[in-house]
């Protein structure tokens, strides 16, 4: 939309995406200021708050770059602002929150040494110390450096995004000309080197800094410094219209992520304080404007500290971080049984990272040896790096059973790892396609059809997650495996869709994006609308970013309904406007894992109408992909999703409520014992006939408001 479009929103009650996503990652950063969180904990923290802030830059601010040079009237249609407007804000935001990070990582740091955990300066290695690295600089750095003096036969050298290099002023001996000089820091190196058996540790690039000196000649070094530089990289894959002389789409993919490596500067990270002139020439040389550049005195990839943690001996790392915690094996399903059958009997659900994975990996490594079952099909977004879901859809078709996987190749900076799977599957005898031009497919479905006595049968599986072992154990996710014959049904109906290109497909249970998933959201917010004070809402989502849903909702609210919003991310309705959002209430929780589950609840009582889905309340999910939202219909399920959502909503030690302003607050003020619900989910059990539920108050006032009691 453009200011001169003449269409009028209202901001009243809404907030601008980008704004609402960087208070998202300050509340993060702030998991690292809980002196609760063991202290390795917080580091991994930081380390995550700075990994999201690289793919901030690279995606969104990126994004909003392009738009402000291709359509510089467009406004967003939450805030009015203009896509130059947004980064004006964002760019005013950033500064404090670099200088945040780097203060909560001097206090971390500062704790750590108590353990004898240090990232040790240069300057302040002892004799015996100050011998390993010179030694390990000859031998193992040196051979591999390619510094380069920028000069007319030595043009600038290409940068990587995200890649980490030294750069020096020199100053030529004989001519006494300045000129720039940078080194890469090769990728092949380990990010930090071990002291000896403690935790004393010196980062790679700082070694090659204090060394770079002696590396440039004739030239004398006058100052220096550790950058990197972060492009943008959304790259769009239907930007360009996929050519049909492109035989495989593998290829076209290749070529597009090839080009992101080459696209404009969005940031310049400075390790330290520099002269006036090494910033000039840096600025130059990467054309970034004043306010692109930051400097960040704490590492510039703070990914060495998962490098740290795998390398710290295990007495002083096992006291540091989180109590190991082993998934647990649902006490409704029996590990001896068949799988396929205990599931034709009930339906049954899976709590990531609370529940193992390994039900589900039995019933396709089951179904994958089934003489019974003709085919298995399934939608890939992201895989593990070593996949057992890969190898059970390998072996069902060595097995000469049909299968299908829905490969996306188009997700985001898995780009690659999905073009290496999707390799393996076809020499393994699997069909793999490639979704539908314009529309990521970004729903979480397994279909097994069987046929016996003449009949055909399905197992449906829908999820909110990915197939991945990996996030399994990091994410909260759900995952719903059932026989219910019109659900499988929707099943057969989907795959063949995509098969044909067909987004108009209709669905008798299942809610599927971009045609169905959100006219259905809007009929169901309506049908809460009529009951008034009497109707109740309550979304489990990671993000809300859709204007018309974000009306409906509000439009709710006003009509007396009861909202409660569980939003992990983005948030851009705004709670508790008069006249506007005074029923909506919206609890953000951020801790050990991240929360990643969707759960759709509508209405109370015995009408209540439950769903999991892939899909959060954004315009991209909603419109412009290929998302399912599945029923449930099994009463003990439903009992169970309503237990995740009340004690998430009593999370009083992890939890933040979204404020008028939009800005957030913690629950647990003033509060001696707070519920974590994560800790909850850990120590109970909800696949038991009476789960445990924390005795609280509010509780209660929940489960009255969502059964309709007085």
């Amino acid at each position: 939309m453009s200011k001169s479009s003449g269409v009028k929103e209202k901001y009243s009650y809404t907030q601008n995406r980008e704004l609402s996503w960087l208070r998202f990652n300050r509340r993060v950063l702030e998991e690292a200021m809980d002196e609760s969180v063991p202290l390795l904990e917080r580091l991994k923290f930081i380390s995550i708050f700075s990994t999201n802030l690289d793919e901030f830059f690279m995606i969104r601010v990126g994004s909003l770059f392009d738009i402000s040079s291709i359509n510089p009237e467009h406004i967003d249609n939450k805030s009015g602002m203009t896509a130059s407007e947004q980064l004006d804000s964002i760019y005013q935001v950033i500064p404090g929150l670099v200088e945040k990070k780097r203060r909560i990582y001097s206090t971390v740091s500062t704790q750590l040494e108590k353990y004898g955990v240090k990232d040790v300066p240069y300057e302040e290695l002892t004799e015996e110390e100050l011998d390993f690295v010179r030694k390990y600089f000859d031998m193992e750095i040196l051979p591999i450096l390619s510094p380069q003096v920028i000069d007319n036969r030595h043009p600038k050298p290409h940068f990587q995004s995200k890649g980490l290099y030294i750069a020096s002023l020199v100053r030529d001996n004989k001519t006494d000309k300045k000129s720039l000089a940078f080194i890469p820091v090769p990728k092949i190196l380990p990010q930090i080197i071990m002291l000896g058996e403690g935790g004393r540790f010196i980062r790679i690039e700082n070694i090659i800094l204090q060394r770079a000196s002696e590396l440039y000649g004739k030239f004398k070094q006058e100052d220096s410094c550790v950058f990197s530089v972060t492009r943008n990289a959304d790259v769009s894959f239907d930007s360009e219209k996929f050519e049909d002389t492109e035989t495989d789409f593998r290829n076209y993919v290749q070529k597009l992520l090839r080009k992101r490596q080459t696209l404009a500067v969005v940031r310049l990270e400075i390790d330290r304080d520099i002269s006036d002139s090494l910033r000039k020439e840096l600025s130059k040389m990467t054309e970034v404007k004043t306010h692109q550049i930051y400097i960040d005195k704490t590492p510039l990839n703070m990914k060495c500290v998962f490098e740290l943690v795998d390398k710290l001996p295990d007495h002083l790392s096992k006291r540091m971080l989180y109590k190991p915690y082993e998934p647990k094996w649902p006490e409704d399903i029996d590990r001896e049984a068949s799988m396929m059958e205990q599931i034709r009997m009930k339906d049954k659900m899976l709590f990531f990272p609370f529940d193992s994975v390994e039900p589900f990996i039995k019933l396709l490594n089951e179904a994958a040896d089934d003489e019974d079952v003709v085919s298995m099909k399934i939608t890939i977004y992201r895989l593990a790096s070593s996949s057992k879901i890969v190898r059970a859809l390998c072996r069902a078709a060595e097995n000469g059973k049909e299968v299908i996987a829905l490969m996306e190749l188009r997700a985001r900076f898995d780009e690659e790892n999905n073009i290496g799977w999707s390799k393996m599957l076809e020499e393994a005898g699997c069909k793999v396609i490639y979704g539908i031009e314009n529309y990521k497919c970004h729903s979480k479905i397994c279909l097994i059809t069987s046929y016996k006595r003449g009949k055909y049968s399905y197992i449906t599986q829908i999820g909110t997650g990915n197939y991945n072992e990996k996030t399994n154990a990091m994410y909260t996710d759900l995952s719903i495996m059932t026989a219910n014959e019109e659900i499988g049904l929707d099943g057969t109906a989907f795959f063949r869709n995509m098969l044909t290109g067909n987004l108009e497909g209709m669905y008798k249970r299942l809610l599927v994006a971009p045609k169905g998933l959100k006219p259905a959201i809007c009929q169901m917010i309506d049908e809460e609308i009529k009951k008034g004070s009497d109707g109740y809402i309550c979304m489990k989502i990671n993000s809300v970013t859709d204007r018309d849903v974000i009306d409906k909702l509000a439009e709710a609210s006003k009509a007396g309904v009861d909202i409660q919003l569980i939003v992990r991310g983005i948030c851009c309705i705004r709670a508790g406007i008069p006249g506007e959002t005074d029923n909506v209430v919206v609890t953000s929780i951020v801790g050990r894992y991240l929360e990643h589950a969707r759960i759709y609840c509508f209405g109370k009582g015995e009408n209540v109408k439950l769903f999991i889905s892939s899909s959060d309340l954004m315009t991209r999910n909603l419109s412009r992909r290929v998302e399912i939202a599945g029923p449930v219909y099994d009463e003990d399920i439903k009992q169970q999703l309503l237990n995740i959502l009340y004690i998430q909503l009593e999370d009083k030690a992890k939890a933040s409520f979204l404020q008028p302003d939009g800005s957030y607050i913690r629950k647990c003020e003033g509060e001696l014992i707070a519920l974590d619900s994560q800790q909850e989910f850990m120590d109970m059990d909800l696949h038991r006939e009476k789960p445990h539920v924390p005795k609280q108050d509010g509780v209660k006032g929940f489960f009255r408001r969502l059964f309709g009691r007085n």
